[in-house]
C-alpha cells in the first residue's frame, strides 16, 4: 500500500483533515484504510493527488476528499466499505473521457491499474479488468481471429464504454450494442460485496449495470462477446470546405439503403493551426467522411459512390485494412485535452434536417465548434434481444454530436453555438441523448426512457438506497417508498 507520496504533517493532520471548510477524515482513519489497500491512497495534501484525479478530459475539475487508486478487486471492496461506513459519496474513473459536473467531498476510486485481459477463443469471450483500454483488447483478440465491439479510440476504457451502451462504429450495425453482448460482470455493490452477475445470477442487477454504469456499484471485471472479424474495407476521406455542403447532401443517399455491414458518419472539423496537426489538415475546415464495411470491397465502393462523385479528398485512407487498424477511421486524439460535448438522438433525417445541418456547417466554418458529427445508427442497433439493456438509442436512426476544445472562454462560446445547432435538430429528435455522448449537464432523465428510468430507480432502492454511488454518472435516484 501507499499513502500518497508525502508525509502526514502533525500540524495539518493531528486529529482530522480539514478540506474546504468541512471536517472529513482523520489521519488514523486514512492510514487504516491504506493498510488494507494494495494500490495507493491519496489525500488532497499528498504528492501525487493531482495526477491521481486527472482524467483524459482536462475540463473535468473534481476535488475528492480521498482517492483510492485500486490495484485489485479487494482494493475496490475496501474503498467502498470505507465510504459506506463514513457515509462518503463514491465515484469511479478509469480514463475520464466523459465530462460530468464538478464534485467535491467524495471518495474517488480509480481503476486504471486494473488492465488485465484474457481471451477465451473457444467461447469467443474476453475477460477484461476495470481499467482495460480498447488497445489492450483488440490486439490479443485479433491474434485469435476475433474482434470486440470497440469504440473509435484505442484509448477509451472498455468498462465505461460498454456500460454506457457501447456504440461500435465498426461492428455495431452488424452485431448490436456492446452492452447486449456482456456475458458476466463482477461488481462491488454499495454493501462492499463482490458479486458475479449474469443473465442467470441476479439478472435484474445485470440488466441495470448494462446501461446504468456506476449507479449500482464499481465493476471490477467484464466478460464480453467477441466476433469473427479480422479486416474491414473503409477509412476516411477529408473533403475541403467548398465540398462540405455536397458531402452533407450525399450522406442520406449513401446510408438510405445501406446493409447492416456498412457504417458511415460525417464529421465537420475545424483543425487548429498547430504543428501537431498534419500539414494537409492544419488550420482548415473540413468534412471527414468515415466508412467501415464488413462486406466486399466492390460493394463498399458502390455504396460510397455519391461521395466519390464529389471529387478527390484532401486525404483519403479508404481501402482494405486489418481490423487492428481501426483507429485510422476516426483518427481520435490520443493525448488529453480540455473539451465539452453535447449530443442528441434523431428518429429521422428528412430533407429539412439536412438543410439544418447545412446551415450549421456554414456557421461552424472557421468558428468555435471543433467538431459536429452525424452518425448512422439502425441495423442491429435497433434490435431488442431478450433481456435487452436500458439503452434509449435503440429507437434512434441517427446521432448528432458535437464538441468544442480550448481554454474556458473559447469552450463556453463554442458550446453556446453548438447548443443552438443541436437545438435546431430538435424537431427530429427522440428527446434523449446517447449516454456516452451526453453533455456535462445531462441527467438520467436525458439518457433513459421513462419506463427504464422507473425500473432503474426501483433497482437503485434495492442495492443503493442511500444513493452512495452518485458521482461521475447520470445519477439514478432511489425510488421513494
Amino acid at each position: 500500500m501507499t499513502v500518497g507520496q508525502g508525509q502526514f504533517s502533525d500540524e495539518r493532520h493531528s486529529t482530522m483533515t480539514e478540506y474546504q471548510g468541512r471536517t472529513v477524515l482523520g489521519e488514523d482513519t486514512v492510514t487504516e484504510l491504506a493498510g488494507r489497500i494494495e494500490g495507493s491512497v491519496f489525500t488532497p495534501d499528498d504528492t501525487g493527488y493531482v495526477g491521481a484525479i486527472a482524467g483524459f478530459n482536462l475540463r473535468s475539475q473534481q476535488r475528492p476528499c480521498l482517492v483510492v487508486a485500486a490495484a485489485t478487486a479487494a482494493d475496490v471492496r475496501a474503498a467502498v466499505g470505507f465510504a459506506a461506513a463514513h457515509d462518503i459519496p463514491v465515484g469511479v474513473m478509469a480514463t475520464g473521457h466523459q465530462p460530468f459536473p464538478a464534485e467535491d467531498d467524495f471518495l474517488l476510486v480509480t481503476t486504471g491499474a486494473m488492465r488485465t485481459v484474457e481471451i477465451d477463443a473457444e467461447r469467443a469471450v474476453a475477460r477484461v479488468g476495470a481499467g482495460a483500454l480498447w488497445s489492450d483488447v483488440v490486439e490479443p483478440a485479433q491474434a485469435a481471429g476475433l474482434a470486440p465491439l470497440n469504440g473509435s479510440s484505442p484509448q477509451v476504457g472498455v468498462v465505461g464504454f460498454t456500460l454506457g451502451g457501447g456504440l461500435s462504429p465498426f461492428l455495431g450495425r452488424s452485431y448490436g450494442w456492446a452492452a447486449d453482448h456482456v456475458v458476466a460482470i463482477e461488481v462491488v455493490t454499495p454493501d462492499g460485496e463482490l458479486r458475479r452477475v449474469s443473465a442467470e445470477l441476479e439478472p435484474e442487477l445485470f440488466w441495470g449495470l448494462r446501461g446504468g454504469r456506476s449507479n449500482f456499484g464499481i465493476v471490477t471485471e467484464l466478460e464480453i462477446g467477441l466476433f469473427p472479424e479480422t479486416s474491414f474495407y473503409g477509412g476516411g476521406i477529408y473533403f475541403p470546405a467548398e465540398d462540405v455542403e455536397a458531402v452533407l447532401r450525399a450522406f442520406p443517399e449513401v446510408v438510405r439503403e445501406a446493409p447492416d455491414t456498412f457504417t458511415c458518419s460525417v464529421a465537420l472539423l475545424n483543425f487548429p493551426p498547430v504543428p501537431q496537426i498534419p500539414e494537409p489538415l492544419r488550420g482548415r475546415f473540413l468534412a471527414h467522411v468515415r466508412v467501415t464495411h464488413l462486406g466486399s470491397d466492390e460493394e463498399a465502393e458502390k455504396l460510397i459512390a455519391p461521395f466519390r462523385a464529389i471529387g478527390a479528398g484532401v486525404v483519403d485512407t479508404i481501402g482494405r485494412h486489418p481490423y487492428g487498424a481501426y483507429a485510422l477511421v476516426h483518427t481520435d486524439p490520443a493525448d488529453p485535452f480540455p473539451y465539452e460535448e453535447q449530443g442528441a438522438l434523431l428518429a429521422e433525417l428528412p430533407a429539412q434536417a439536412v438543410e439544418s445541418l447545412v446551415e450549421s456547417a456554414q456557421l461552424a466554418a472557421g468558428g468555435l465548434v471543433t467538431a459536429l458529427e452525424i452518425r448512422h445508427l439502425g441495423g442491429a442497433l435497433a434490435d431488442r434481444p431478450a433481456g435487452a439493456s436500458p439503452i434509449a438509442a435503440r429507437d434512434a436512426v441517427f446521432n448528432v454530436w458535437g464538441a468544442t476544445v480550448g481554454p474556458p472562454e473559447v469552450v463556453e462560446a463554442g458550446m453556446a453555438m453548438l447548443g443552438g445547432m443541436v437545438e435546431r435538430m430538435s424537431p427530429w429528435s427522440t428527446g434523449l441523448a446517447y449516454t456516452n455522448f451526453a453533455g456535462r449537464d445531462d441527467r438520467a432523465e436525458n439518457v433513459f426512457t421513462g419506463a427504464d428510468l422507473k425500473r432503474l430507480r426501483v433497482l437503485k432502492r434495492r442495492y443503493d438506497p442511500r444513493n452512495l454511488f452518485r458521482v461521475n454518472n447520470h445519477n439514478v435516484a432511489p425510488e421513494q417508498r
